[in-house]
């Protein structure tokens, strides 16, 4: 999700979820806010992992389910194969409590349930052994309608401007169980990739993850069948369902493998498809250049026309900004399109393990916007955007509040959109293109943090600690668990001597000071440095910190 959409309605989020909390208040509703009750809109995803399914390692999902868009319901099952590391009495999912569970069972045997509190527990006599298992959870209902997509998810049941039906799901916040029962977790994906099987009216076509196996065609209902084998986070594994029509090219990638583009456009939009199509391959390749390969390269780089802001969803990223493009160096540019397209690399293929390290997709994935404007703009753009994004940072929380956060936990105000990508620019002063650049293309392509590997903060921190040759665990302490900013002092101590100190000290940093009409970089250790000069040194002019100076 892009940071200019969060930052647009993030106020209005707020007088919503104040309007509801006193709504409570005043008829005794009950928990809702927290996923109790029938208001699920801010239920949240993540949080502490809980024992029961901290054991179960899920491998694959195949989720077979047919959509009643005239009554608003979905009706089938979810098989979910997974790997017990030990025996257990009880296995445990995460189902919303607005959709009924029918019957259940484990190893093609029938096993008792109780569904409570947007969970189900199972359970069996003789208990369930450590190995495989495949559980299979037959269920239906009426799923929760989205009251801010994608912020705040559910289905969106909406029509086109023919009056066609288009309905998208959106459950980043509050989790794949908004629709299918699942282990809603960031920490554990399925390894080995979705099934999805959906059926809806014949006239209506369906985008989803991966590859289109088949579509079978029966009484004026058509089940596609589409299928990832790659993992992928539950909040990834949705749908959309519209009147669309399938526009296609092919992309080389730049270790030459060739990826079909999809993009499935309403029919009524059809005649924007190929200018999108040319502006995603020229992202493509600026992506490329600095993180690598395309992700997934066995499968698609898709795309679906929805009727809500985009999102990030794996090999199928949602987009809706009516086809608007801004201008930057004589070049069309969309934020929607090339933001949730930047998460195929920074939350989809480089995952964090908590949400409490939200910061790493989202920031990485504003900062590959600056990226983009430079080498649409140079860097006068580039300059422009991260000053942006730096006049954007409200200093109300940490990046990183702790650990086992809850996704609504981390994710209140967009500091880790806006102060993560003016993180990524600092650290890059810091160190210096020629060991940043390298280091951020590693952390994008290295198997110890990428795919079944997830990522926290600390990891990002080694990494680039390692490459640099220094210790950067304080100076990523300060920007990810602090709100601080750099406490730079200039007093004058005799006849044009300057004594310069960072009074909150953390670590030597180098700084641009400009004296006399002269920059030059240097070290400022702990008790400062004395400059001579005429006038007050102007401490880092180009803005390369989070910083103010006060001159005494």
């Amino acid at each position: 999700m892009s940071a200019n959409s969060f930052n647009n309605h993030n106020k209005k989020i707020s007088n919503i979820k104040s309007a509801c909390l006193l709504l409570m208040a005043i008829f005794n509703i009950g928990s809702g806010l927290n996923g109790q009750g029938k208001d699920i809109g801010y239920m949240s995803s993540g949080g502490k992992l809980k024992p029961l399914q901290a054991i179960q390692d899920i491998r694959h999902y195949t989720i077979n389910l047919d959509v009643n868009i005239t009554e608003k319901k979905i009706n089938g099952n979810c098989i979910i194969d997974l790997i017990l590391s030990k025996q257990t009495d009880t296995l445990l999912f995460d189902l919303v409590h607005l959709l009924t569970v029918e019957k259940i069972k484990v190893n093609g045997a029938s096993v008792n349930f109780t569904q409570m509190d947007d969970k189900i527990f199972i359970t069996h006599k003789a208990g369930f052994e450590a190995g495989k298992q495949k559980v299979d959870i037959s269920y239906g209902g009426e799923p929760s309608v989205a009251v801010k997509p994608p912020w705040l998810g559910g289905f969106t049941w909406a029509k086109d401007v023919n009056g066609n039906d288009w309905i998208s799901i959106n459950c980043q916040k509050e989790g794949g169980r908004l629709y299918f029962p699942c282990k809603d977790h960031p920490s554990d994906e399925p390894n080995e990739g979705v099934n999805m099987n959906i059926t809806v009216p014949a006239d209506l076509v369906v985008a989803g993850p991966g590859l289109l196996q088949k579509t079978v065609l029966k009484q004026n209902r058509k089940t596609y069948s589409w299928k990832t084998n790659y993992t992928i986070s539950n909040y990834c594994v949705v749908f959309n369902i519209g009147k669309y029509v399938v526009a296609t090219d092919n992309y080389t990638t730049i270790n030459g493998n060739v990826v079909p583009i999809q993009f499935y456009v309403l029919e009524c939009d059809s005649a924007q498809a190929r200018k999108l199509i040319a502006t995603k391959i020229r992202d493509s390749r600026i992506l490329e250049k600095y993180f690598g390969e395309y992700p997934w390269v066995k499968e698609k780089i898709g795309i679906a026309e929805v009727p809500n802001s985009g999102m990030e969803h794996q090999t199928m990223i949602t987009f809706n900004n009516q086809f608007k493009y801004e201008n930057i160096g004589g070049q069309d540019y969309s934020a929607n399109l090339y933001h949730e397209y930047a998460h195929e690399w920074w939350a989809n293929k480089v995952t964090n393990k908590d949400w409490a390290h939200m910061w790493i997709q989202e920031g990485i994935a504003t900062y590959a916007e600056a990226l983009c404007y430079y080498e649409l703009g140079g860097q006068e753009a580039y300059d422009k955007i991260i000053d942006k994004h730096k006049r954007g940072i409200r200093f109300k929380k940490p990046m990183v509040g702790g650990e086992e956060l809850s996704e609504d936990e981390t994710y209140a105000g967009n500091d880790i959109y806006v102060k993560g990508s003016f993180f990524m620019h600092s650290l890059r002063y810091l160190i210096g293109d020629a060991i940043f650049f390298p280091a951020l293309k590693k952390l994008a392509t290295d198997p110890s943090t990428t795919y079944d590997n997830f990522v926290t903060s600390a990891d990002v921190e080694q990494l680039f600690s390692k490459a640099s040759n220094m210790d950067l665990k304080p100076f990523f302490n300060f920007y990810l668990r602090t709100t601080d900013v750099l406490d730079i002092s200039i007093k004058q101590t005799g006849y044009q001597q300057w004594l310069l100190k960072i009074n909150n000290h953390f670590m030597d940093l180098p700084v641009e000071i400009t004296t006399n009409g002269t920059t030059e970089r240097t070290m400022v250790p702990k008790d400062g440095l004395i400059v001579t000069c005429t006038m007050p040194p102007l401490v880092d002019g180009k803005g390369y910190y989070l910083k103010k100076i006060t001159i005494l």
